[in-house]
């Protein structure tokens, strides 16, 4: 009887191993949606329109710096009525009319090139910065969707396994009832059946997470994805 109980535990692990044996990761990865999800991660996702909008900024910045050459200069003008007397006879500039005026500040000049120069180079940070983030958000994707397809395979393995668990149970529970088996390789299979059952729900709960982290980051549900 020991040698039944054996054979029956060996053929739910072949069963199981089976199941395992049967599926592949790799055939399963279709890279026309991985790189759909990859573009839409880039249009979507929130943290990579910061980024774009810190480099459109930076990129605002040097015509604001080099237009700002004007702010060296300052005019004024002052204008005396004709019929008033002037303050100052003896002063020659002191006259009657419009007088104009025009301030130029030498250390401001001095420091514009600089302060242009560090507008491009901030905008190039920013330049390198979203280039970067495009690169770590397209890592992302990938390592969400592989997880996503990872949870797919792991489903219909455990699925399958589940199926086939409670095939064999069934089974022997006709030959318990047939008193060809005892009720202890009964229980085993029933065992067997329980442990496939909770790992089958575990990894519902699994793909369900890798499903909703890969939604997440694309921006759109994947039943949507066209």
């Amino acid at each position: 009887m020991k040698k039944l109980l054996n054979m029956v535990l060996a053929s739910l692990m072949f069963l199981s191993i089976d199941a395992m044996g049967q599926q592949s990761i790799i055939s399963e990865i279709n890279y026309a949606d991985l790189q759909k999800y990859i573009d839409l991660a880039k249009k979507n996702f929130p943290r990579r329109k910061m980024f774009d909008a810190q480099k459109d900024g930076a990129k605002a910045a040097i015509p604001m710096a080099q237009v700002s050459y004007l702010d060296l200069f300052n005019a004024n003008y002052f204008y005396r009525p004709e019929d008033k007397s002037v303050l100052d006879p003896i002063n020659p500039y002191n006259v009657n009319g419009f007088q104009f005026s025009i301030n130029f500040n030498l250390g401001n000049y001095l420091q514009k090139p600089f302060q242009v120069k560090k507008a491009k180079a901030e905008y190039k940070i920013a330049q390198y910065e979203a280039e970067e983030y495009e690169l770590q958000l397209e890592r992302e994707v990938k390592t969400r969707y592989y997880d996503y397809i990872l949870q797919i395979s792991q489903l219909k393995i455990n699925t399958q396994t589940a199926q086939d668990n409670k095939g064999v149970a069934e089974n022997l529970r006709t030959r318990f009832e047939r008193g060809e088996i005892t009720i202890d390789a009964y229980n085993q299979s029933r065992i067997a059946v329980s442990a496939s059952s909770a790992a089958k729900i575990q990894v519902e709960v699994e793909y369900l997470k890798a499903k909703d982290a890969l939604e997440e980051i694309i921006g759109e549900k994947l039943a949507e994805v066209k």
